[in-house]
């Protein structure tokens, strides 16, 4: 809305008014708002100057024609605070108060606002967009690097005793757990990096955890835990801890379908230590621009400042001059959420508050970034 004002009432001894509005919208009919003018003073008692009333459908044609309207006291001898309005589309005038016109003979108004343009802009919310058909994709993806110790070492953040999970076991299911409901097939593509894979011991930065090149996809969460399980048995935990190939893996199958129907998110689990930065810096700002969020847990007692960087909510993201179009990455350390024998989760609410903070405000920044609007939901 872009509004102009011409000769307001003086409130000042020296200078013109320091003219702002207040809005008001009837509570009887919901469509009449009716606006007051002041003069702004730095103490904070503003001087009134006036009030007009208008309605959406006056407002709406200004995006064909300027209106004017006078701005007047109301009919009200309290001043301020009454509706009032004409349909004469050149001029709105006031029915003015009558207080007003006797203290100034030849009081015709106390300015006017002209309304010179007006448009209006639907805000959208994530809730909108998953009614409307859009489908979140999730995709999950663990550390094997050989900085989270010996499997078979009760040290090891992927040690599994008979009577507990291991740390990224239990990080899996808790979070996992709370990602799955939003993702209607159920289905997780799941990877592993940093291994070294048989028969021949070649290192793998992107894995199947299920084996299967062709078909990556895990059935729940449950599905990924016993895969990750499987995995921890015939791979050998090596390194460097590379993030970028997953990354990249999956901000290909997001460049596919950018029309606003499909939205990637990649569960990252991992120990902090990062080996490939600049790499993964490079695909952050590259998958900024499609539609793809990250998160990152991390597990065991590492001080995780790489992954803070990453996060990037203080500094955006860079690389090679480039920033990232959008923050889309979502830093979680999980040992903020168990007990002091790091195999119980304290509260499964807050972690999943936590967990899914960012990503509906990083989806709907991709839909308006793209002006995508949400499509209508189906009739039930």
């Amino acid at each position: 809305m872009q509004l102009c004002a011409n000769k307001l009432d003086k409130k000042d001894f020296f200078g013109k008014s320091d003219p702002f509005l207040v809005f008001y919208r009837s509570n009887e009919d919901g469509t009449t708002v009716k606006i007051d003018v002041y003069d702004w003073d730095r103490d904070g008692s503003h001087d009134f100057i006036g009030e007009f009333a208008t309605s959406y459908r006056e407002l709406s044609r200004a995006q064909s024609q300027f209106t004017v309207y006078e701005v007047g006291w109301g009919s009200q001898a309290e001043g301020p605070g009454t509706f009032h309005t004409r349909a004469n589309p050149a001029l709105r005038p006031q029915v003015l108060n009558p207080r007003k016109k006797c203290k100034k003979k030849k009081y015709v108004n106390s300015g006017t606002v002209t309304l010179l343009s007006f448009s209006v802009e639907s805000e959208f919310t994530f809730v909108d967009y998953i009614r409307g058909g859009t489908q979140l994709n999730f995709t999950v993806a663990i550390d094997f690097t050989a900085s989270n110790g010996m499997p078979s070492q009760p040290t090891s953040l992927h040690y599994a005793s008979p009577y507990q999970l291991s740390a990224y076991a239990l990080a899996l299911k808790a979070v996992g757990e709370v990602i799955q409901d939003y993702d209607s097939d159920k289905l997780f593509p799941a990877y592993g990096f940093g291994a070294k894979l048989p028969p021949d011991g070649k290192i793998s930065h992107q894995f199947p955890l299920n084996n299967n090149v062709d078909n990556p996809s895990c059935a729940g969460i449950e599905g990924v835990l016993e895969s990750y399980l499987q995995s921890l048995r015939t791979v050998q935990l090596y390194g460097p801890t590379n993030f970028a190939p997953v990354i990249n893996q999956v901000a290909g199958v997001a460049a596919q379908v950018t029309d606003g129907s499909q939205y990637h998110v990649l569960l990252i689990i991992t120990d902090g230590v990062i080996s490939d930065m600049l790499q993964t810096k490079e695909a952050i700002v590259t998958a900024s621009a499609l539609p793809m969020s990250i998160i990152i847990v991390g597990v065991g007692p590492a001080e995780f400042e790489a992954m803070e960087e990453l996060d990037g909510d203080e500094v955006r993201v860079s690389s090679r001059g480039r920033y990232a179009e959008r923050d889309i990455v979502q830093f979680v350390p999980f040992r903020d959420y168990v007990d002091d024998s790091g195999n119980q989760v304290l509260s499964m609410a807050r972690l999943a508050k936590d967990v899914l903070a960012e990503i509906p405000e990083q989806l709907l920044s991709y839909m308006k970034t793209r002006d995508i609007k949400p499509r209508r939901a189906d009739p039930q």
